[in-house]
């Protein structure tokens, strides 16, 4: 395996959390730790209008990339956590649901590269 890629869409969440840039920079600098992966980076997080109101950000992790990109109107985030090494699926949903309370969550896991 080259890869695991967590794919999360989680609905339903607190639109004052999706517009919260300490919170998703706070996640996106505590998620490498709590997966035990190596952060190569600060994270990058910006506000956006266009297409639709919401926050994105990304850290570069030294197996690959993390990045949460939240969508205020629609109460989505949407993470991607790509890592050229296992690393816990369940800490990873346990930890973003702990910080969105989402009604809602889609899961989808890839092993990429084989």
């Amino acid at each position: 395996m080259r890869g695991l890629h967590l794919i999360l869409d989680m609905y339903g969440c607190d639109r004052d959390k999706l517009r919260d840039k300490h919170l998703i920079t706070k996640a996106l600098l505590e998620l490498p730790d709590v997966l035990k992966l190596r952060r190569l980076s600060e994270p990058f997080v910006e506000e956006y209008s266009n297409p639709t109101p919401g926050v994105s950000g990304f850290v570069i992790i030294g197996e690959s990339h993390i990045s949460i990109h939240t969508f205020i109107e629609e109460k989505l985030a949407t993470v991607d956590i790509y890592a050229c090494k296992e690393f816990s699926v369940e800490d990873a949903e346990k930890y973003l649901v702990s910080r969105f309370n989402p009604e809602k969550i889609v899961k989808q896991v890839y092993k990429r590269g084989q």
